[in-house]
């Protein structure tokens, strides 16, 4: 079975959101600076050595992001039928991300948005 190499970023943004339905202090409007990761599969490398340049992942993650950075996610139209989550956000990202992404050789492989240091929600398709 041939190798696979699996790069990642690690970015962040600020924003606030609140869950409806949730019972406790979440269904509150409060905020958090996530932190984002982003994980890409690649097949092969280039002639050297690289499978796809970071820069190329920041760029799309940032592109992604922008409109996540500094909003109350819960007024987004992302975000209009469901919470804006840990689980959400990383499934909004990862779709986002492999529109921008995917060809042949290159494939988002998950998405992880945490809300605290010690945890987050990762988000990926088999």
């Amino acid at each position: 079975m041939p190798g696979v190499f699996e790069v990642y970023v690690k970015t962040h943004f600020a924003a606030a959101h609140s869950l409806k339905g949730y019972a406790g202090d979440c269904a509150r409007i409060h905020g958090h600076n996530w932190t984002i990761e982003v994980f890409v599969k690649c097949k092969e490398l280039d002639e050297i050595g690289i499978g796809i340049d970071f820069r190329d992942i920041k760029r799309a993650v940032k592109d992604v992001i922008q409109d996540l950075d500094h909003a109350h996610l819960n007024d987004l139209p992302a975000f209009k039928e469901v919470n804006p989550s840990s689980e959400n956000i990383a499934k909004l990202i990862y779709h986002e991300l492999c529109k921008k992404l995917n060809s042949d050789s290159v494939q988002i492989s998950r998405v992880k948005a945490s809300e605290t240091p010690g945890t987050g929600a990762a988000y990926w398709e088999e």
